[in-house]
């Protein structure tokens, strides 16, 4: 089945002009809107301290009473710097 748009009182380049027009304003607002995605950063213990200024059984304290979310591969103890950002609260 074949759909047919029929278009009164307009000429090709009126048509054209208003079709780029919304193109362009749809391109527009995607360029407002769009924020790229950024890769997880994993830091260590060690990098975590050192950005918070505390020492490392701090964080280990932390993490163990939840108030630091810790990921790990084999033995080794990472932590999302988006975690650790979301963690620091307004006092």
């Amino acid at each position: 089945m074949n759909n047919v748009t029929q278009v009164h009182h307009t000429t090709t380049e009126k048509l054209q002009e208003s079709i780029l027009n919304g193109i362009k304003s749809q391109l527009e607002k995607l360029k407002k809107e769009y924020q790229p995605k950024e890769p997880e950063e994993y830091l260590s213990r060690a990098e975590v301290a050192k950005m918070l200024k505390v020492d490392i059984s701090t964080i280990h304290n932390w993490s163990k009473s939840g108030r630091l979310k810790r990921y790990g591969i084999g033995n080794r103890v990472y932590f999302k710097r988006s975690d650790i950002e979301r963690a620091i609260v307004q006092l």
